[in-house]
């Protein structure tokens, strides 16, 4: 018998690989321009760590942690989001020595969820925090680096970024008893997991995606009309910003996010390309997380982008010539061959990324590996090749050929992208 992946987690295969590879490189470069630097956090962490940072209430701690106990009889689960993690690091370090502190991460996550489209039980994710600074020029900028990087990938055509207040503690108090009062005479309507959600996070109600607690959203009472002067003064900032850098944006009053860290700003980037699973980017502001989790008081903002659904939107987009890349050496005969590796070895040795064709056989076959390869150039070693010390260079996206002497390859190399 054969063994299956288990339910919810999948391969990334190597024809996947190169749309993962270019999304890793370009938020590399573009979170490093805005001033992010790499951090790694480790895979699992106690337990505690997510219950008091997510929420003990929230769905992902009650509901879809993946959650063991050690051989020392701790209890660990696996990452199932990256900021509480990050957080952890700042306040492990005492980095609030070294404000304003900003970093980025790439890597997998783990959640029990229903599996589907662009959403699996280990899920990769990349985002950026930045600790130390308040005001909304630190939200405007955070937008404006993720739309960028949507641009560079141009996966941005069927993109929206959505923004919203959540308030503060002073302000959301108050207005949650009015959403409160508000919802519990809709009880009766609302579904049964909003009924459960009623006292322990009335919040989460405005977001459910059920279309009849949907429409009782659309009715009560909105954070954005109860902000105190702070939170309404920080917002009002942040359109601002966002209008004098021209980035179109649409201000969602039913958008809450699904952590209970976040206070005063949340923002998403929707889809229209991917059905139900809309969001590639979502985030906000959690100033209070830090005091909560044992540091000291320090303003924060970050976001996340799930790297499968990104992946999706790249299918199609990429240019033939970012798809394709290298050499591919092919020889007929064994005096070739022999001669083929030594020559593979010194253009490696000058930087040059050249396969050889490990099967041999026809020609017509090894240009057919070449293909499955996405060689971008094709190195053809024959008889007449060995006799003048030349190869034939064939490009694959053209079928243009010329010959070269085998010391000037290396100075053509400008032929690839």
């Amino acid at each position: 018998m054969t063994i299956a992946t288990v339910r919810g987690v999948r391969d990334i295969l190597p024809e996947e690989s190169p749309a993962w590879r270019l999304l890793e490189e370009s938020a590399r470069q573009i979170f490093t321009a805005y001033g992010y630097r790499e951090i790694r956090t480790p895979i699992f962490e106690r337990t505690e760590l997510f219950a008091r940072a997510v929420g003990a209430t929230s769905d992902i701690v009650e509901k879809e942690m993946y959650t063991f106990a050690d051989r020392g009889g701790e209890s660990i689960s696996l990452r199932p989001e990256g900021t509480a993690a990050v957080v952890r690091a700042f306040i492990e370090n005492n980095l609030h020595r070294s404000l304003p502190w900003a970093v980025y991460y790439m890597g997998p996550m783990f959640r029990y969820e229903r599996p589907q489209k662009g959403r699996y039980r280990q899920f990769h994710q990349m985002g950026c925090e930045l600790f130390g600074a308040p005001g909304p020029l630190a939200d405007a900028e955070m937008m404006a680096m993720v739309l960028r990087l949507l641009r560079q990938l141009r996966i941005d055509d069927s993109l929206t970024l959505e923004i919203n207040s959540l308030g503060c503690k002073q302000c959301r108090a108050p207005y949650r008893e009015q959403l409160l009062t508000f919802l519990q005479g809709q009880q009766a309507h609302l579904c049964a997991n909003c009924r459960d959600r009623l006292q322990r996070n009335p919040l989460r109600i405005l977001d459910c995606k059920n279309e009849e607690c949907r429409a009782i959203a659309r009715q009560a009472p909105m954070m954005k009309d109860h902000l105190c002067a702070g939170c309404a003064d920080h917002f009002e900032g942040l359109q601002g910003l966002l209008g004098g850098m021209a980035l179109p944006y649409t201000v969602n009053p039913l958008m809450v996010r699904g952590l209970d860290y976040y206070n005063r700003t949340a923002f998403e980037v929707t889809t229209t390309a991917l059905g139900a699973q809309n969001a590639v980017a979502a985030g906000g502001r959690y100033d209070g997380l830090v005091a909560e989790m044992g540091g000291q008081t320090v303003p924060a903002i970050g976001f996340a982008m799930g790297m499968e659904r990104l992946a999706l939107l790249l299918e199609g987009k990429q240019a033939e010539s970012s798809r394709r890349q290298g050499y591919y050496l092919l020889t007929v005969g064994e005096a070739a061959t022999e001669q083929g590796v030594l020559l593979a070895e010194q253009w490696r040795n000058a930087g040059l990324a050249v396969q050889m064709d490990w099967l041999g056989g026809s020609m017509k076959a090894q240009l057919r590996r070449a293909d499955r390869a996405a060689a971008l150039q094709v190195l053809i070693l024959g008889e007449q090749e060995l006799a003048e010390q030349t190869v034939l260079l064939k490009n694959m996206q053209d079928g243009e050929q010329r010959r070269l002497a085998w010391d000037q390859l290396v100075a053509t190399s400008g032929l690839l992208p």
